[in-house]
């Protein structure tokens, strides 16, 4: 039992910031097809897909990420095209829902839409979007910046064939000195299709939202053609991001406004992850620390408070009664102002103290 305790002071205790990151690879085989899709869960509510690294029946299957889509309700998207809406009304709410949490509310207590270029100006906007919200297992406390990259095959039918179709890189290029962070979830950045792309005001194709881990995609990304761009859409394709056409099993029409209104949300989401040839990123994790430097000065601690340190008052470490008194350091204890226990450090091997030497212990604590 301790009996002589040494107060710290602001001088020996400092704290540090650590960031650890892991890289995350996710490769379109998981998505679409390894485990034939028993690996993707769907609901009765049909407003998004789960994605799993293994079959999501098995007790070991981890949560990937969910796959869902939206448009504005300003979006030519909302309006009546013929008899081929399906769903609207899940996919305006799902957008809503995405907008309120990650770009929030104007002054007019309205809900902002999905910004391209980040400013929430009057610049052109996202109306139609994709939305990959990854698990918090992989993201850990954030996606690393300027380390996020998405790869999709192009091609008339890109899930027949991933090495064989033409491959489009969407990656967050910049982001580490240029990310934005007027949103209330946090950090963001702009998602481009090309380096040279950086800082043009007209090119991102969706936006990355690094600490609640949740991608937005451009639904323009997968249009067939330049030509498709007089559909009515509320948003723009980028040059040189045209997808190819889109008629396969998975996506059944050459338009993405088509798509987006004809079909159901699980189907959308089904042709979307056919189309994923390669998802990577590094996560972090945040390590924050407290480093108390635990001084003993040549006058401490020379003596132990064990029982078995003294033989009928004798210091047992001692071969003569002249002899310098010592003790051996092997624990380290901090404690409260009411002199309770709250935290234990053991050392490698005991410390040889006596009034010739002096020690500075380092205890970290880490959450």
């Amino acid at each position: 039992m301790t009996t002589a305790f040494k107060s710290l002071n602001n001088n020996d205790i400092t704290t540090t910031r650590t960031l650890l990151h892991e890289a995350i690879p996710i490769t379109g085989a998981i998505t679409s097809g390894t485990y034939a899709e028993e690996n993707i869960k769907t609901f009765s509510h049909g407003m998004f897909q789960s994605v799993y690294d293994y079959p999501y029946l098995s007790s070991s299957a981890n949560h990937i990420f969910d796959i869902t889509c939206g448009f504005h309700s300003g979006s030519a998207l909302s309006g009546s095209q013929g008899n081929e809406t399906t769903q609207v009304a899940k996919k305006i709410n799902i957008y809503n829902q995405m907008a309120q949490t990650l770009v929030g509310y104007d002054t007019g207590s309205n809900i902002r839409l999905f910004d391209q270029d980040g400013d929430l100006g009057s610049g052109a906007k996202l109306d139609e979007a994709v939305f990959l919200n990854f698990g918090r297992l992989l993201t850990k406390d954030e996606i690393k910046k300027e380390s996020f990259t998405v790869v999709f095959a192009t091609g008339s039918s890109p899930s027949s064939s991933f090495l064989g179709a033409h491959l489009k890189t969407i990656s967050d290029y910049g982001a580490a000195t240029s990310y934005r962070t007027n949103s209330p979830a946090g950090e963001y950045g702009i998602l481009y299709s090309s380096s040279a792309d950086v800082g043009a005001s007209t090119a991102g194709v969706g936006l990355i939202y690094y600490q609640a881990g949740i991608v937005v995609l451009t639904a323009s990304v997968f249009r067939s053609a330049p030509a498709d761009a007089a559909a009515g859409a509320g948003t723009h394709s980028a040059p040189g991001m045209e997808f190819g056409p889109l008629q396969t099993e998975h996506f059944d029409s050459s338009s993405i406004e088509a798509v987006l209104t004809a079909s159901t949300i699980d189907n959308f989401a089904t042709g979307v992850r056919n189309r994923l040839y390669s998802v990577q990123f590094n996560n972090t994790t945040e390590l924050n620390s407290t480093i108390y430097f635990c001084r003993m000065n040549h006058n401490d601690f020379n003596y132990s408070s064990n029982p078995t340190y003294l033989s009928q008052s004798t210091i047992r470490v001692k071969e003569e009664t002249l002899d310098n008194p010592v003790s051996y350091a092997t624990t380290i204890g901090l404690y409260s102002s009411d002199n309770a226990l709250l935290a234990c450090a053991k050392l490698s091997e005991p410390l040889k103290k006596d009034p010739n030497t002096e020690l500075t212990i380092r205890v970290r604590l880490d959450y």
